[in-house]
């Protein structure tokens, strides 16, 4: 009987970044070759209250890091590459980027004490080989930070394109445009598979020129010509830091940066000539109470509304640098995150009660996505004709309305995979379809623990921020076996001093259940559990609360 042959395929592997918007995380698997491409983080929400950061579970690379060739970045943001210092320490390969993402990735790695990191500057149209299995050019495309890239992946089954985030300017701010004529080529030499972005699948027509906003940014130096300006934006946004710069240098004004990012990310950007800076326009933050209004532009962090961000800090009188005032001009260049619209508008409530101005989205075209929309996503289908697609950089719905365009294109629906964090599919010519489950998930930062942040943590901590503690401490005499005291304290539940009645309750219902042991013999965990459940069930009963309850039993 003829022995059965399997054709090779290669595995592409999901860590992250489908099924959700951010950290990002991709790896492609070919016999003893692994890559990675991207390594992100994303910001914690409500549902992980005190949580630093997320970033994704690297456990199944860990278990084949002698297999692991280096990470591929396709640009800056901190989605793409806001883990890579926690992965370095426990996985040390080459990374691969270009000269401002790994500048921004080397700001990192040195607040992380990480100094043995190799790091490899790539620029648009250098070829990396890694491995035996893999060969990647670095694509020039068009995104909201500078040094952005897609990758086009030769491996021994076909070529795999990563779009990374990309949108299609035809006015972009540094003159280079996304490369579609090498895009084109790569289509017409054929391509197995694509993933590419989806945030902006569910907005029709094309994403507008950054060049728009420095329209509007024009308006805006002109029409306040005696007025301070402070204006708030992405730091990462190099091409609007610049063209604001520019206008602030045009109309005779000095430039302060203030908040921490802003800072790091315009010394880093102009360190590497990826920002022009002119340092005698430049003014130190402290001093900006030395310049006239009419001569001074603010770039400060705060777009988002973040609670220790300089513009929110400035709004709510707690940041001695700056003092808002009726002859200041606050703009907001950014649109708010879904999720940070009331943290955003708080920001532009308090900055009116200060007596400013406030220009936002709504009244004037201050920020553009670097996202494609519809049809950017259709011009790039069409120029790569790919044999199999896999919709990623999205939520659910984002990813399905993506299969609906590629269908729309001429995809096959049998050619496109809907896939989850932990999805490994396998493909070939021949085939395309979903395999073996790996280990993934999300790992929680918080502060220098990494993963040891569990959801038993996160649901006590909801617990008490949503109903409070109450601690009732038990002292009882370990020769006579008799109660000394019962102290009943409580946090975020009730006020003792107004609530004594209810307490002295408390203290009456404890009594009771001391009663009914030998305090000489029993176990302790067991008192301490009847006395919680007693207590549960008599506030509850009270109040319709239930705060978190210590019982704690000592020996005096």
């Amino acid at each position: 009987m003829q022995k059965r042959v399997v054709e090779p395929y290669l595995k592409v592997i999901f860590l992250g970044g489908v099924g959700e918007i951010g950290k990002n995380m991709t790896a492609l698997e070919f016999g003893e070759d692994i890559i990675i491409i991207d390594c992100g983080s994303t910001f914690p929400t409500s549902d992980t209250p005190g949580v630093d950061l997320i970033i994704p579970d690297p456990a199944y690379l860990l278990l084949n890091r002698d297999r692991i060739r280096g990470i591929v970045v396709t640009h800056g943001h901190e989605d793409h590459i806001g883990s890579i210092p926690y992965f370095l320490k426990q996985c040390n390969v080459p990374v691969f980027g270009t000269k401002l993402t790994l500048a921004l990735i080397e700001n990192k790695l040195r607040e992380m004490h990480i100094d043995n990191a190799k790091l490899n500057v790539v620029q648009p149209g250098n070829v990396v080989q890694l491995g035996r299995a893999f060969k990647v050019e670095y694509v020039k495309v068009s995104h909201s930070i500078a040094g952005s890239c897609a990758l086009s992946i030769q491996t021994p089954v076909g070529v795999v394109f990563h779009s990374g985030d990309f949108k299609v300017d035809f006015t972009p701010i540094d003159g280079n445009m996304i490369d579609l004529q090498r895009i084109a080529e790569i289509g017409k030499q054929g391509v197995l598979l694509l993933l590419c972005e989806s945030t902006n699948v569910e907005r029709p027509g094309s994403s507008m020129s950054e060049a728009t906003v420095g329209r509007s940014m024009r308006n805006i130096f002109n029409e306040n010509k005696d007025r301070r300006l402070i204006i708030a934006t992405f730091a990462s946004n190099i091409h609007r830091l610049q063209q604001i710069i520019d206008l602030a240098a045009e109309f005779g004004r000095k430039v302060a940066f203030s908040g921490r990012s802003m800072i790091n990310v315009a010394e880093c950007a102009a360190r590497i000539g990826e920002l022009r800076l002119d340092r005698s326009l430049i003014v130190d933050i402290e001093k900006v109470k030395n310049v006239d209004d009419k001569d001074l532009v603010i770039l400060s962090t705060g777009s988002q509304g973040e609670p220790m961000s300089a513009l929110t800090r400035m709004a709510s009188d707690e940041f001695s640098k700056v003092k808002l005032g009726y002859n200041d001009t606050v703009i907001l260049s950014a649109h708010p995150i879904p999720g940070n619209e009331r943290m955003v508008y708080n920001v532009i409530n308090n900055v009116y009660r200060h007596g400013a101005r406030v220009i936002y989205e709504s009244l004037a075209e201050l920020h553009v996505s670097g996202h494609a929309c519809r049809d950017e996503l259709s011009l790039l289908h069409a120029l790569l004709k790919p044999q199999f697609f896999i919709p990623v950089h999205g939520e659910h719905r984002h990813l399905q309305k993506h299969a609906e365009l590629a269908v729309s294109m001429g995809e096959l629906p049998s050619h496109i995979i809907i896939t989850d964090i932990g999805d490994c599919v396998h493909v070939s010519h021949k085939m395309f379809k979903i395999g073996e489950q790996v280990a993934a998930g999300s790992l929680l930062v918080d502060g220098l623990g990494v993963g040891d942040t569990d959801s038993s943590v996160l649901r006590d901590r909801k617990h008490l921020a949503e109903d409070g503690l109450l601690i009732a401490v038990i002292c009882i005499d370990e020769l006579s076996g008799e109660v000394s005291a019962i102290d009943i304290t409580s946090r975020g539940f009730a006020y003792d001093t107004d609530n004594e009645e209810f307490f002295e309750k408390c203290r009456d219902d404890i009594s009771r259940v001391l009663g009914e042991y030998d305090l000489r013999e029993c176990d302790r965990s067991v008192l301490n559990n009847t006395i919680r459940k007693e207590l549960k069930n008599y506030i509850f009963k009270k109040t319709r609360r239930s705060p978190m309850i210590l019982p704690m039993v000592i020996d005096c």
